[in-house]
């Protein structure tokens, strides 16, 4: 054998190399692992007590805090409010914020596809007419002493970059990543608009509550300055003392038109959850004797958190994406090898441009590397470098606000059973305190001034109580939400994006 057909059978390092590369499947740049859980077992420095205080009234409840239970994916029918469930699904159905989310995952599934066409050789097809005036002398195109004539070609070419380096490969993976990711931001928007609806029908709810209690307040001061009128015209009571309780009845009413206010408010943006304008208001109305309190409340395991989350799973997807773009930064600063055909015909006539002889064809491949660039593509390296250090800060801060808010929810819930308990027993107090204030004050055994200030004292308790009642119901939606809503028991939003 001679040395000719030695170099003719052993192939050249560098299609060796890339022959390799490409059946391996290797691919430069660092492969993805997730994250590992944080190593935490609570989400209180202290032991979570089994269950809340406990009170004889509205949302008083004790609530039991169940380790590891499941979420329903319609967590929000716990509360038993049909009117709820019907304004959710309204919203779920025209909500703007939604229908953003669930295109924006149909361009990123798009976009996927896009970068797996990368796979396959591209095929282009052309046809070229065009018309020529050629110089006869001295060497003319035909050979022919012909000034003017056309040259019509068609051809079929193929070309099919080798993925030598993964490339291609580390491209889809951040494509296919970034679709994941979308995927996640459509729960969570799911998760964030059902989670405001809620809020909002809660909202209502308390100030309805506020300002049937600010009107009971009202009532009271009117029976007393009913009272007091009375007893001037007996001489029992002094001018003074019926403006003074003329101040404070004017006082108490201030309070009814911002509470009037907010309600209305907090109506303009139910309509726009639900995908309304303000001039077209939801039917349906809230307030919390129609609304159930649940009393069996998860607690995810911290592990499991990471899992639940959206947008934690969101922003690991982002971080994986981030992971395989260092791969193409590395692919792109290496050679390239591209592969390449092409099949065609040439005529001087239209009706010869498949005649036998007309015909050409090309074979051939192109080995390319940059050699210089003024630094781009190691900058650009650098930069993907950069873009997953960030991805990474931004995961981890994700985590751990996530851990913040259910932490912040279980405390809440505790602190508010707590609050509805001294409320209930600051409310009776205060309303007892003001009856007897009142007879002794018929009777002449007290002034002016301690009425007054009884009367101070029940407006006080009976609106904090009423904001505890509330809190309770609101701070248990905050919990379902912080634990992910479970959203991994439906199926239906995904669903409508693809």
């Amino acid at each position: 054998m001679t040395h000719l057909d030695r170099r003719r059978r052993v192939p050249h390092p560098i299609f060796a190399l890339a022959l390799v590369a490409t059946l391996s499947g290797c691919a430069v740049g660092p492969d993805f692992e997730r994250p590992k859980p944080p190593e935490v077992q609570g989400y209180t420095a202290e032991p979570l007590a089994p269950e809340t205080a406990s009170a004889p009234t509205r949302g008083g409840d004790a609530q039991r805090f169940v380790e590891d239970m499941d979420i329903p994916g319609q967590w929000w029918t716990l509360f038993h409010s049909e009117a709820l469930n019907t304004l959710i699904d309204q919203s779920l159905k025209a909500n703007p914020d939604l229908k953003a989310a669930q295109a924006a995952l149909r361009g990123a599934m798009q976009n996927l596809y896009a970068a797996e066409g990368a796979f396959f050789p591209t095929v282009q097809a052309n046809f070229t007419p065009q018309r020529y005036k050629d110089a006869v002398q001295p060497s003319p195109t035909l050979n022919k002493p012909v000034t003017y004539f056309n040259l019509y070609t068609a051809q079929l070419s193929v070309s099919y970059p080798l993925d030598i380096w993964g490339g291609t490969r580390r491209a889809v993976e951040s494509a296919r990543a970034e679709a994941e990711s979308q995927r996640y931001q459509l729960e969570a928007t799911y998760l964030t608009l059902t989670s405001n609806v809620v809020a909002a029908a809660l909202q209502e709810a308390s100030l309805k509550a506020q300002i049937a209690a600010t009107e009971e307040i009202i009532k009271v001061e009117k029976e007393s300055l009913a009272l007091f009128r009375k007893q001037l015209q007996l001489g029992q009571a002094a001018g003074g003392d019926v403006a003074a309780q003329e101040a404070a009845l004017a006082q108490a009413e201030t309070a009814l038109p911002p509470l009037k206010k907010q309600l209305a408010q907090q109506r303009d943006l139910l309509a726009a959850l639900a995908g309304r304008f303000p001039s077209d208001q939801p039917e349906q109305s809230f307030d919390l004797d129609s609304l159930a309190l649940p009393t069996e409340l998860p607690v995810t395991l911290p592990a499991k958190l990471i899992e639940n989350r959206p947008d934690i799973r969101s922003a690991e997807e982002a971080l994986h994406s981030a992971s395989a773009q260092v791969g193409v930064a590395i692919a792109n600063i290496l050679p390239n090898l591209t592969l390449s055909a092409a099949n065609g015909t040439t005529a001087t006539q239209l009706g010869q441009l498949f005649l036998p002889g007309n015909g050409f064809w090309t074979l051939g491949s192109s080995l390319g590397a940059t050699l210089f660039d003024g630094g781009t593509l190691i900058a650009k390296k650098r930069a993907a470098d950069a873009a997953l250090d960030q991805a990474m800060a931004q995961y981890e801060s994700s985590v751990l606000t996530a851990f913040q808010n259910v932490a912040d929810s279980l405390r809440a819930l505790q602190s508010d059973a707590d609050a509805v308990k001294d409320g209930l027993a600051a409310e009776q107090a205060a309303g007892r305190s003001l009856e007897i204030a009142r007879r002794q004050l018929q009777l002449g055994a007290i002034s002016y001034l301690a009425l007054l200030n009884a009367e101070q004292t029940y407006q006080q308790a009976i609106i904090g109580l009423t904001q505890a009642q509330a809190g309770r119901y609101a701070d248990t939606a905050a919990l379902f939400q912080a634990l992910g809503g479970g959203w991994w028991n439906r199926q239906d939003v995904i669903a409508q994006a693809d």
